[in-house]
């Protein structure tokens, strides 16, 4: 398959007029998607609606081949267009929000004429439609190559049964095209931080706090001690930044604390850092005889680091979206997505392709109708011809 033969910037021009055209159709599969909730981390169960519902758009694509499958999270969703044995082009995005169930019923999506607001627009319902819409209007027979389009059902969580399917489709592609919210602007993001997230507990001994103290072992004091160890190895300066967000741990006032937790969140620029940083977690050693200090990394995604890759298809992005009469730029951001799990393995990523807005898991989360129509002709062409 090839793009079509006359010039690109004609092929651009036609697509700029074509998602025009769709623009009320754009909305209407917003809002529909958007009339679903998809709860991060309820299971299975909870997202199988919205799962159903992207299925049936996704079965809609002509000359698609659908495949679903089931999974603890939610299903995993995926498009394959065309044929081929070369690599292909990966389309990347998620169907989980985080917003809870019931959020789409109690704060519906609206459309107020500029813009949509409503619970997962922008993160990443908008993103998706945009996608949708791209394939459609451009038609299976000018993809440049074999495309696979994998929507997931627990980015939001750390992705850990998705994981392996991103890995498997991502290693092999050509360029992987993600559907993220961009960074203000429409701005492309072309790093991202790493992050990992820890649950280091302390195991004590209980006793009475009155009687004999001296037979306990306090755990909360035991983590207190650690925790400050933990953070002494943040490096701000260098974007290396380490959060306690969550501490528990005792019984009673009275009672020496036999037990105590704290889940500590990493987030590193790059990967040397976070790897630094993961090393000294685990060598955190007691303090105190008969304490016991254990660490569990909870989920983990290493940094997006600007590779010549991701350099070279944000360059070959930029262009593209000059022909559409689009200036786009580029950014870094402290916030994960699925693009990190493949970025480290060198191939060319392009995040933050889904239409402008802001608000991203907040009341006031939206989308700007212009950038919701711009993005579909730019996710067109660069189907049309892929960087990579």
């Amino acid at each position: 398959m090839t793009p079509a033969p006359a010039p690109l910037q004609a092929l651009a021009d036609e697509l700029a007029s074509g998602a025009r055209e769709q623009r009320p159709r754009l909305v209407e599969l917003v809002l529909s998607l958007a009339a679903l909730d998809a709860p991060s981390g309820a299971g299975a169960e909870a997202l199988a609606p919205a799962a159903e519902q992207l299925a049936h758009e996704l079965a809609s694509t002509p000359d698609g081949r659908l495949r679903r499958t089931p999974g603890p999270a939610g299903e995993l969703l995926e498009l394959e267009l065309g044929d081929g044995e070369g690599p292909h082009v990966l389309v990347l995005g998620h169907y989980d929000t985080v917003w809870p169930a019931g959020t789409a019923a109690r704060r519906p999506a609206r459309e107020d004429g500029a813009a949509i607001s409503g619970p997962g627009v922008f993160d990443m319902r908008g993103g998706i439609a945009a996608a949708l819409t791209a394939l459609r209007l451009l038609g299976a027979e000018r993809l440049a190559c074999r495309t696979v389009v994998l929507l997931t059902p627990d980015e939001e969580t750390g992705s850990a049964s998705s994981l392996a399917r991103i890995d498997e489709l991502g290693r092999g592609a050509r360029c992987v095209l993600v559907l993220e919210p961009p960074l203000p602007g429409g701005r492309l993001k072309t790093a991202r931080s790493g992050w990992a997230a820890y649950r280091l507990a302390a195991h004590g001994r209980a006793a009475h706090a009155g009687i004999e103290p001296e037979r306990g072992v306090n755990a909360i004091d035991e983590l207190c001690d650690a925790l400050v160890a933990a953070r002494a190895l943040a490096d701000p300066g260098r974007g290396t930044t380490i959060n306690v967000g969550v501490i528990a741990g005792g019984a009673l006032a009275n009672i020496v604390a036999a037990e105590a937790h704290a889940l500590v969140d990493l987030r590193a620029r790059v990967a040397a850092e976070q790897q630094r940083v993961d090393r000294g977690l685990a060598a955190l050693a007691p303090r105190r005889a008969g304490a016991e200090l254990t660490l569990e990394r909870l989920h983990v995604r290493p940094a997006m680091e600007r590779t010549p890759a991701i350099a070279a298809a944000f360059e070959h992005a930029r262009a593209l979206a000059a022909l559409l009469g689009l200036e786009l730029g580029e950014g870094a951001v402290g916030g994960t997505s699925d693009a990190n799990l493949l970025a480290h393995h060198g191939m060319a990523v392009l995040d933050g392709l889904g239409p402008d807005g802001g608000g991203a898991h907040a009341e006031d989360e939206h989308i700007v109708l212009d950038s919701l129509v711009a993005r579909t002709a730019l996710i067109a062409l660069l189907l049309a011809a892929p960087p990579g």
